[in-house]
């Protein structure tokens, strides 16, 4: 396998970051996709390149991690380089949770700096000895997407740090970005190296590689991706201050699974993708949706687990037995509290220590009974925040052991140095109480680590002299911004801003009964040991299967440039309606019926004036006025605006209030629905309608004859959208017993007559035709809404009747592309008005007579 990480990123400084080039396999793959668009079952079943019979499958997972799971040493004799797995990595450990026949292939970074002559010969060995694909990131690339844009700009932006100023945080760098694309767009390179797109999963972990999809997406339209967020997705009013927001967001949505630890992670996200990209997300079946250009992009919720074997293996050890007892003995007569954090400032480590020190202050009987051991993990970031946490979390540890301390009692201890995994299982089974006390953290195992190690094993059990009977506690002390925090419910939840609530919960800790303790350890161990990493990555890769399930049941469209890239996927039975197409049918048929939506359709939705231009009414006249044509408009508006607005269409239909009100023509007079004589309910709904607009800022109430419609267009998204869902819930109640129904639309919720709608407007249209003996060789139907999937249902199935003599040709069309019950869509306003205007050329240009044909050829001869 060639190294091509020099060349992909001089290819990438030129500035074509998506002009993603082929690269060669490593090994022979069946069925690679080699060309950009459509793939069919024809281009599956012609593809030169595969060599593999569907019956040889062996299904694979391409996990693709900032850091492959090795250690990475050079030989002191041979100055050859040695690899081993890294047996603590969360990636080698989801391996539990795929059947045992599934292959899994690595792409990420080694820890380790390897020589460019050198590169080849170790990306060949990695791939045969560990199945890993290494990337290869400059030096100085990896320095800025890394050290730079991820641990500068990223990271603390999630953990919502905001550069107010120079000395908080690092501004915003170009350059930085684009080291971070750059670095993505190798990463990508190496997964197309060995990616079987038609049959292989790929999984992405974390925020390193947030645009990655896009790349992956852009190469291979149908490619089946999942992303899991190992940190916190912020606030939309914190991810809005990121300049690139967009990029990084149209990313994540290039996948089929994005996954996250807590619900509020994933309400942020989706707030984001509301607010910024104008998305609505809704439940389906239990899963969470993203609608995004035909494409459902699924939201999972669930915290990873520990590895139960790993952990009871390291607790059998004789090490950790030995450690367990020198522990014991050093700190023998007190209780032991115990914290476990990374060096940096949003794990709390000062105010851990506040709290230690007001708790002895308060309770001055704990003092030379209680310890706090807190082990320093190595910083995983550098720069001067991180060295003046620590300077900070020394010196009040110095000051609590002053103050408190004696020769022979520290109430303090830090250790602050690499502690092997024994010495901290040791740590762990000892602990009378474990705290973390994070400002932010995306998840953190400690608490889980803490349970099973509490719990012990058989083995430990007996080197130690316990009965293996006898009862097990565990006591946790859990901040709120903390991701494990949801799943801990009997933990104490603290807010560790609140150094008198952290004292107090200490306290109660280490006070509580031993049969309380008992009861809240049963409960967690039950629940970290049946939700550990196997089931984590078990569930992720069933939900994710799911989701790519209709991949290959839709014709797709790649649209956008650059990092705006995204795929349109549709039924392949739902095609653009050619003008060509429907003018040639137009032109051969006789009895037209014709239903045209309103907004939407004939006017922008964003439109601020919504008079018709002359334009439309130029079409509509015309159209209306051939004697070949029934045409109908078809609106949820009202009958005194459309009949003003549309006055100089005489011949032209309309139906008003979604079909409550009809006009057959100008001069004719209106027609109300028989379905809703009963208006009593109004009187019901408008007090409730008035109560919520008077809530939410920005929305009104539009009074129709036989309807109200709640608008909530220019309220917050997210909180327009709550409203509304439950206005539906609280009008659905109060009028279970009224002949009303209540529709939720987009922006609005409408509540009219039950019975009433656009496709009983298209059927007693049709209907009448047919009665009146012109049956229609010809029906179009063209609408935006959830409202006219009723005109387009109803079309049909009427003309399924065998009261039509013929079959008419159907051209039922959407404005948009997205999933509609329509089999044809046009893309805008624009294009609806350009296709009825080809009609309305062909409406004018009447054809010649025989013998005019005949005079005209006679005198040219």
């Amino acid at each position: 396998m060639a190294s091509r990480s020099c060349a992909n990123f001089l290819h990438l400084a030129s500035g074509d970051l998506l002009d993603i080039p082929q690269t060669p396999s490593p090994r022979a793959l069946p069925r690679v996709m080699t060309v950009h668009g459509i793939i069919s079952d024809m281009d599956s079943c012609n593809d030169a390149d595969s060599d593999a019979s569907s019956s040889s499958f062996r299904e694979r997972k391409i996990i693709v991690a900032n850091m492959l799971p090795l250690h990475a040493k050079r030989d002191s004799v041979t100055s050859k380089w040695c690899f081993s797995l890294d047996d603590d990595s969360l990636y080698l450990h989801l391996k539990d949770g795929f059947s045992p026949e599934t292959e899994v292939v690595y792409v990420g970074s080694l820890k380790a700096d390897i020589d460019p002559c050198e590169q080849e010969e170790v990306a060949q060995k990695l791939l045969e000895d560990f199945n890993c694909v290494p990337t290869f990131l400059p030096h100085d690339l990896q320095k800025k997407f890394y050290l730079g844009f991820c641990k500068q700009h990223l990271w603390p932006l999630f953990h919502y740090m905001l550069p107010m100023c120079p000395d908080h945080g690092d501004r915003f760098e170009r350059s930085l970005w684009q080291a971070y694309v750059s670095a993505n767009k190798i990463f990508a390179d190496k997964v197309m190296e060995v990616i079987n797109p038609d049959e292989d999963y790929v999984w992405i972990h974390d925020y390193h590689l947030m645009v990655l999809p896009t790349f992956l997406r852009k190469r291979f339209h149908r490619i089946k991706l999942g992303f899991f967020l190992h940190s916190p997705f912020p606030s939309s009013e914190i991810y809005r201050t990121l300049p690139v927001r967009d990029e990084i967001l149209r990313g994540l949505l290039n996948c089929d699974l994005i996954g996250f630890h807590t619900f509020d992670y994933a309400r942020h996200f989706l707030s984001c993708c509301s607010r910024m990209l104008g998305l609505d997300y809704e439940s389906k079946r239990g899963h969470i949706g993203l609608d995004y250009f035909g494409r459902t992009v699924f939201i999972k919720i669930l915290p990873v687990g520990v590895h139960m074997g790993r952990l009871e293996s390291v607790l059998d050890l004789p090490s950790t037995a030995t450690k367990f007892k020198e522990i014991q003995k050093q700190f023998e007569g007190k209780k032991l509290i115990l914290g476990i954090d990374d060096m940096d400032i949003f794990k709390g480590i000062s105010l851990k220590l506040l709290a230690m020190e007001q708790l002895l202050q308060q309770h001055p009987g704990l003092q030379g009974k209680i310890v706090l051991v807190q082990i320093v993990n190595p910083a995983r970031g550098s720069g001067k925040d991180v060295q003046e946490a620590k300077k900070e979390t020394y010196l009040t540890a110095k000051r609590i052991n002053d103050l408190y301390g004696s020769p022979n009692y520290q109430p303090v201890v830090l250790i602050d140095r690499p502690v092997p995994r024994y010495e901290k299982s040791a740590f762990y089974a000892l602990a009378e109480c474990c705290i973390v006390n994070a400002v932010r953290d995306g998840m953190n195992l400690v608490p889980y680590k803490y349970i099973v190690c509490r719990q012990g094993t058989s083995l430990m059990d007996e080197a130690l002299g316990i009965k293996t009977d006898s009862p097990r506690t565990s006591m946790l002390v859990v901040s709120e911004f903390v991701g494990c925090s949801p799943s801990l419910s009997g933990a104490i939840r603290v807010n560790p801003w609140d150094i008198d609530a952290v004292s107090e919960a200490l306290n109660t800790a280490i006070t509580m009964p031993e049969s309380e303790k008992q009861l809240r350890h049963e409960k967690h161990y039950r629940y970290v040991s049946t939700h550990d990493v196997a089931y984590w990555a078990r569930s992720f890769a069933q939900d994710l299967d799911r989701a790519c399930q209709d991949h290959f049941s839709k014709r797709c469209w790649g649209i956008g440039w650059g990092l705006s890239f995204r795929v349109v996927s549709l039924s392949p039975s739902f095609r653009r309606l050619s003008t060509d197409h429907i003018l040639s049918a137009y032109k051969r048929t006789n009895r037209r019926a014709i239903f045209l939506d309103y907004d939407g359709t004939l006017v922008p939705e964003a439109a601020i004036i919504k008079t018709p231009s002359p334009e439309v009414i130029s079409i509509l006249k015309t159209l209306s006025g051939d004697p070949k044509n029934t045409v109908f408009i078809v609106s949820g508006r009202g009958r005194t605006s459309l009949a003003d607005w549309l006055a100089p269409c005489e011949m032209l239909g309309i139906a008003a209030e979604h079909g409550y009100f009809i006009r057959w023509s100008r001069d004719s007079e209106w027609e109300t629905s028989p379905l809703g004589v009963d208006l009593e309910w109004k009187k019901v709904v408008e007090p409730v309608m008035s109560l919520y607009r008077e809530t939410t800022d920005g929305s009104n109430i539009e009074t129709k004859e036989s309807a109200l419609v709640w608008h909530h267009q220019d309220a917050d998204p997210d909180f327009g959208s709550c409203q509304a869902k439950e206005l539906l819930d609280h009008l659905e109640n109060v009028l279970a017993n009224e002949p009303a129904v209540v529709k939720r639309g987009q922006h609005i919720v409408e509540v009219k007559p039950q019975g009433v709608s656009k496709g009983l407007v298209a059927e007693k249209v049709l209907s009448r035709m047919v009665n009146g003996g012109k049956a229609p060789d010809f029906v179009m139907c063209v609408g935006d809404d959830k409202s006219d999937e009723d005109m387009f249902q109803s079309i049909l199935t009427s003309i399924s009747k065998p009261s039509l003599p013929v079959a008419p040709e159907i051209f039922a069309c959407t404005v948009g592309r997205k999933p509609s019950k329509a089999k044809y869509y046009l893309d805008d306003t624009a294009d609806v008005l350009k296709m009825l205007q080809g009609l309305t050329t062909a409406t004018l240009s009447k054809p010649r007579r025989p013998a005019e044909i005949q005079v005209s050829f006679e005198s040219t001869a």
